[in-house]
């Protein structure tokens, strides 16, 4: 019996967080590939979890072993008709909607019932055990499901995700939930049946019980509440933690799955034995961390040391996480409340995925929730140490106060020099205007990284600056066309602040893809770059690669792919289906231009790769920059004919592609990041 139930654990823990990444990574594309689509994600599962432990609370409560075993085996049954769990088309965003609530609806249609009836196996499973072995500490099955959970989000992007598509991910996934679903079965079947078993051996242990009857009383609400606060602290933190190391990098598994795989780690940690959590030793380690990611998080010049910021926040999560789980283990209440206690639990977990996915977009304009985290741990930490000797309280108040003083100074020098700043699902923007005189400019920042510059002087109004001066590869690109007869007709993935229409000439053409409202807001209020265009510029809002998937071809002569989220470029605009539908957009001499500067990222083999399977030419330009207009670019143009790409002042700068033959074509179904790591 002990291996059935430990089975069935292990499978559906295995199979719940497996589905996470999978199904984030399936419905990414179709939402700008914007890392929000994890945090809302983590939201739905988070809330899942919550809906699963509530069913079990209520079940178990309410019903007698029959009748658990007939409504689950039911809702077993009715989940099968669900798979497999591939999304439909028809979910795909128009570009009016609400990301947000758009994926939860979709998550909620596509895995909503398999992931709830998985959410429940643990507490279901682990009540049913307790009833039948009554002697046997059920709490370590709630180990091995995160045990399981780990493995699978490890696995992933190592064993999975490199060399197995998300469609064949998906039928996979499928088959294996028909095989938890015919375990789940079996195990309410055995519990059904061994009720006479289980009261004589509640019998017989009677009067050993009879001494832990005052364990068994009700859970009074301080303690309930003290079990959700510490359940919310981790995920807060968790959630927090994602967003500020995917921002800057790209939003892809690999980076979702180490803070959530640390997260469970916590847990099978603190729930498999006590001698993991030393107390006093974690909350000295958790004192000097705080302090430590708060000022990681406050000084400005650490921001794009990604090995730092990375080392630090995963450390940090994983200490904030094993003191707020080892405290809910030295907290726990008696075996029979036990579907209470993971019910508060995942209460806790749902409430700080919303505060972080839900609330915190809508009520600040930045990324501050995670200094907020640091401060509201370290608060906690203070609680939590009121009884142990004076050191560690006193450490507790230190922390309080540097996290404090430091989120504090983090919030202030985020608004120096700045106009103004904006918060929605694709990320957060602000500008600023920096220098005096000659040098006054305005900079668009999307997260921390600079997306467009505009000097105040008339005479540089309305030169290209940054990523897009002449001596850059899309300018080289513009220039190659001139002088020409016909006006030029020119697409743009990502506005950004419009620098690019200043090539523009008289009956040119330049059409913008973006999927954010807020860049076109803020290109047109607070840039002139658009409305000081000799050409016409158009404006399309949406996700630009389902823009173009629907519109008729419109015969441009260069396709800039120049959409960013933060500093990396969404990985749905880098496939073979996404280029085979830049082409159908070009002409047969046209040029299709890909932006792929990145700190740490080499995506110019992937786009050659990209060309090289449709028969097309690549070349990279790549430019150092220079300390006032310019700044270090990369990137790749894409032609039909060496021809094209052979014309000043194109060939002047080009260097050829080294082709890495071992890499494996990037498709919708596949692509891997380790291997572009720099």
């Amino acid at each position: 019996m002990l291996a059935l139930f430990a089975g069935t654990i292990f499978l559906s823990a295995f199979l719940l967080f497996l589905v996470q990444p999978m199904t984030a990574k399936q419905i990414l594309p179709w939402f700008g590939g914007s890392a929000a689509v994890w945090t809302t994600c983590l939201v739905f599962f988070q809330s899942a979890l919550l809906a699963g432990y509530a069913y079990s609370d209520l079940v178990v409560r309410r019903l007698g072993t029959r009748g658990q075993a007939v409504v689950h085996v039911a809702l077993l049954a009715l989940s099968l008709l669900t798979l497999p769990i591939i999304p439909g088309a028809h979910w795909k965003p128009a570009g009016t909607e609400s990301p947000s609530w758009l994926i939860l609806g979709l998550l909620t249609a596509t895995i909503g019932l398999p992931y709830l009836l998985l959410s429940t196996t643990s507490p279901m499973l682990q009540a049913w055990f307790a009833r039948l072995r009554p002697g046997v500490n059920p709490y370590r099955l709630f180990a091995l499901s995160n045990l399981a959970s780990m493995l699978a989000l490890v696995g992933y992007p190592f064993l999975l995700e490199p060399w197995v598509s998300t469609g064949a991910q998906a039928l996979g996934w499928s088959a294996a939930y028909g095989i938890f679903a015919v375990l789940a079965t079996t195990a309410a079947i055995t519990a059904l049946r061994a009720p006479v078993r289980a009261s004589a051996i509640l019998a017989a242990e009677a009067p050993v019980r009879s001494a832990d009857m005052q364990d068994e009383a009700h859970p009074t609400v301080a303690r309930q509440v003290l079990w959700c606060s510490l359940a919310a602290m981790g995920s807060v933190l968790l959630l927090a933690v994602s967003n500020h190391i995917t921002q800057n990098v790209a939003a892809v598994p690999l980076l979702w799955i180490a803070p959530l795989a640390l997260y469970l780690l916590t847990f099978i940690l603190a729930f498999d034995r006590s001698g993991w959590y030393q107390r006093q030793t974690v909350m000295s380690m958790l004192a000097a961390m705080l302090c430590v990611m708060a000022w990681t998080l406050a000084d400005s010049r650490l921001t794009h040391e990604l090995e730092l910021q990375i080392g630090v926040f995963l450390v940090g999560l994983f200490l904030a996480c094993l003191f707020c789980h080892g405290e809910l283990v030295r907290v726990k209440p008696h075996a029979r409340w036990l579907t209470r206690f993971y019910l508060m639990v995942a209460l806790g977990g749902a409430a700080g995925s919303v505060l972080v996915g839900i609330v915190a977009p809508l009520a600040t304009p930045a990324y501050f929730e995670l200094g907020v985290a640091l401060v509201a741990c370290a608060w906690l930490l203070l609680w939590q140490a009121r009884d142990e000797p004076a050191a560690f309280p006193v450490l507790g108040g230190i922390a309080a106060m540097v996290a404090l003083g430091c989120a504090v100074w983090a919030g202030r020098t985020f608004f120096e020099d700045t106009m103004i700043a904006t918060r929605n699902f694709y990320g957060v923007l602000r500008v600023r205007e920096l220098g005096a005189d000659s040098t006054l400019r305005r900079s668009l920042i999307h997260g921390s990284i600079l997306h467009g510059t505009q000097y105040n002087a008339p005479e540089l109004r309305q030169r290209p600056t940054t990523y897009y001066t002449p001596s850059s590869g899309i300018g080289r690109a513009l220039e190659s066309l001139h002088p020409r007869l016909e006006p030029l007709k020119v697409g743009v993935i990502g506005l950004g602040t419009g620098t690019l229409a200043t090539y523009g000439s008289r009956d040119d053409l330049y059409r913008f893809y973006d999927i954010n409202p807020a860049v076109a807001d803020i290109a047109r209020r607070y840039f002139t770059f658009l409305a000081d265009s000799a050409a016409r510029t158009e404006i399309a809002l949406g996700d630009a690669r389902l823009t173009l998937e629907r519109e008729r071809p419109q015969a441009f002569d260069v396709l800039a792919i120049d959409a960013f989220s933060s500093d990396a470029i969404p990985v749905h605009l880098i496939t073979a289906e996404a280029l085979d539908i830049y082409r159908r957009h070009v002409k047969s001499d046209g040029i299709i231009a890909f932006h792929v500067t990145n700190r740490y990222l080499n995506l110019a083999p992937v786009v050659e790769a990209l060309a090289t399977s449709r028969g097309l030419r690549s070349v990279l330009v790549a430019d150092d920059g220079d300390e006032s207009l310019s700044s270090k670019s990369d990137w790749v143009l894409v032609a039909a004919n060496q021809a094209v790409l052979d014309k000043a002042p194109i060939a002047e700068a080009a260097k050829p592609i080294e082709a890495r033959p071992g890499w494996r074509l990037w498709t919708d179904d596949f692509n891997n990041l380790v291997q572009v790591l720099k």
